[in-house]
């Protein structure tokens, strides 16, 4: 079962380039090119912006933000495209339905990005490490696309990690390693740190995030406000920010993860039998009833699958979440130990109170 005094461990995941990268996956014949995706250049009178470009263009000193004209200028030669917002929407979310399985809490917080907290089900950043591998194989591999991911004990560090390495990197930050990490950095790659603020710090002497973190916190409170208590927590690595959620409830589910991987069919009824137990309890508490039920299955080895049945008819039934998880469990049998099993129940309805449901009197 699961261990006390687990770390909190956090991943922030990154697209990589994520329009042009699309864009190019869709067109292979664009691969190698430099790839501006934004508003028509219009030989370099065009308004607007670049949403984003490949790393090829990058090279020609084009960055998002930046005016398509100016673009153009630095690179007329470039491939450029208009913004394909449904594709990319559309890829984004069968991305951040691979990203899902692999967290214990997950915030989607743009089209590209997304946090995953690990650390009920990771111990330690070893194994969250070859977590963080297998998701950047798992995107690769389903996806057609890279990423970067931050792995540290909070947001912030996570965020600005997954930015240290791009592209396609992975950067690992330990609580022991915070200061060594952050402090040499320019204030700049602090959140919330841009061009108004930069400068007046600047000029306070503070260029670097160890300057900023060492500074008097009073001092910065009179020049900023409440933002330079924000400030200076964030230069000090200091986030107490919970990857939550941001939508309504759409599913019920926990899951546990096992000091020692297991293997018996046993040991495995009871680990599902203890898991319906807790959703069924969780799922009436919140008066929902519900038509698919999911298992989640992870192997030592960190490969990880979901699978799901959908009944005819939306139930409270806590027996047929139970029976069902334990048949969809029947095709991991016999095929390696494992090291997390979940159960889930999703396609909620609120229970209307003026009904009464058979199972309400049975269990």
């Amino acid at each position: 079962m699961e261990s006390a005094g687990r770390e909190k461990i956090t991943l922030h995941i990154d697209m990589d380039s994520f329009y042009s990268s699309v864009e190019v996956r869709e067109k292979p014949e664009l691969k190698g090119l430099p790839v501006v995706v934004g508003s028509d250049p219009k030989g370099g009178s065009g308004r607007g912006v670049a949403s984003t470009c490949s790393y090829e263009a990058r090279a020609y000193g084009i960055h998002s933000g930046m005016p398509i004209s100016k673009a153009y200028k630095l690179c007329h030669d470039a491939v450029y495209l208009r913004v394909n917002m449904k594709l990319y929407k559309e890829v984004s979310a069968d991305i951040m339905q691979t990203l899902r399985i692999f967290a214990d809490r997950f915030q989607q917080v743009s089209v590209d990005e997304a946090y995953l907290d690990i650390g009920e089900s990771i111990s330690d950043y070893e194994s969250a490490t070859l977590l963080a591998k297998k998701i950047k194989s798992e995107i690769q591999r389903l996806h057609g696309l890279t990423c970067s991911i931050g792995v540290a004990p909070n947001k912030v560090i996570a965020k600005i990690a997954s930015d240290f390495n791009k592209p396609d990197g992975l950067t690992v930050v330990r609580p022991e390693d915070i200061q060594d990490f952050l402090f040499p950095m320019h204030v700049s790659r602090i959140p919330g740190i841009g061009k108004k603020t930069q400068p007046i710090l600047e000029e306070m002497g503070i260029e670097n995030v160890g300057q900023l973190a060492t500074c008097d916190v009073q001092l910065l409170i009179a020049r900023f406000g409440k933002f330079g208590v924000v400030m200076h927590q964030l230069a000090n690595g200091i986030d107490t920010r919970e990857v939550k959620e941001r939508e309504e409830v759409k599913s019920v589910s926990t899951e546990d993860t096992f000091d020692e991987d297991i293997s018996e069919p046993v040991k495995i009824e009871a680990v599902f039998r203890e898991l319906t137990e807790k959703v069924h309890a969780s799922m009436m508490k919140k008066r929902f009833r519900y038509r698919t039920v999911t298992i989640k299955v992870r192997f030592e080895d960190f490969r990880t699958y979901t699978r799901a049945k959908t009944l005819n008819a939306a139930t409270t039934d806590k027996e047929v979440i139970a029976k069902n998880a334990l048949t969809l469990m029947e095709e991991f049998m016999g095929t390696g130990r494992f090291r997390l099993l979940g159960v889930g129940v999703t396609k909620l309805e609120k229970i209307d109170e003026r009904q009464t449901f058979l199972s309400d009197f049975l269990y």
